[in-house]
């Protein structure tokens, strides 16, 4: 048919332009190819209990100690590839042993824990340190108990301690999830979050900062997100 057309047109003396249009073929050359170079990296991750890393919206690593761990203090070295620019996620928990926000529950240690975190990420094809935590970090609390904090004397705290619970966006470690509503990140000294095993393992950046949500003790469960635009 297509052979057909051409011969009438061409016999009427028009000339005949055909516009190339991708082909809906898998392995043709118009198939969608990735864009950027994939690079080797290295997140160095301290917590205060636990944290779990994500990268443009993926997994990469998290804490080898379970949070349950009695005092879980310990750092991490993840390496991981991907492409710039980076958004990167990083989930902190602290410790709690139910939904009141204590620990050591019935025992003279009964108390209202706190957190902490610091982490660095390095290109490991240039050698530079390309992301730190600091105060330009996204955070979003998604647990912050005990509300009340005299409840900590409380010997049935879990009927006595209140909380608040907000449920993560969905993908929220995505660059398609705006971050527009969340708060900024706290920064607190070594001393104000009393780091402990592990910390000294890491030559931190001399920007590298411990961030958590604006209360330590009270802010349990954390979403931080940040970007990279290049190294």
């Amino acid at each position: 048919m297509l052979t057909s057309v051409k011969s009438r047109i061409a016999a009427a003396g028009i000339a005949l332009v055909v516009v190339g249009l991708p082909l809906v073929n898998a392995g043709s050359a118009y198939a969608a190819k990735p864009t950027g170079k994939a690079v080797s990296f290295t997140a160095e991750v301290w917590a205060d209990n636990w944290f779990a890393l994500y990268v443009n919206g993926k997994l990469v690593g998290q804490d080898s100690v379970p949070i349950t761990t009695e005092r879980s203090f310990n750092s991490e070295k993840i390496t991981f590839t991907a492409t710039y620019p980076l958004t990167i996620g990083i989930e902190g928990k602290d410790y709690t042993e139910n939904a009141s926000g204590l620990e050591y529950i019935g025992t003279a240690r009964q108390q209202i824990g706190d957190g902490g975190l610091i982490a660095q990420v390095r290109d490991n094809s240039t050698g530079k340190i390309v992301a730190v935590t600091n105060g330009t970090w996204k955070a979003m609390v998604l647990n912050k108990a005990p509300l009340n904090p005299s409840c900590v004397t409380s010997s049935d705290p879990l009927t006595t301690c209140t909380s608040s619970t907000t449920k993560a966006p969905k993908n929220w470690s995505s660059s398609s999830t705006s971050v527009a509503g969340w708060s900024a990140a706290s920064t607190f000294t070594p001393a104000q979050v009393g780091v402990k095993e592990g910390y000294n393992e890491i030559s931190w950046d001399p920007k590298a900062q411990l961030i958590w949500g604006s209360d330590l003790k009270l802010d349990n469960d954390i979403l931080f997100r940040t970007t990279v635009s290049k190294s």
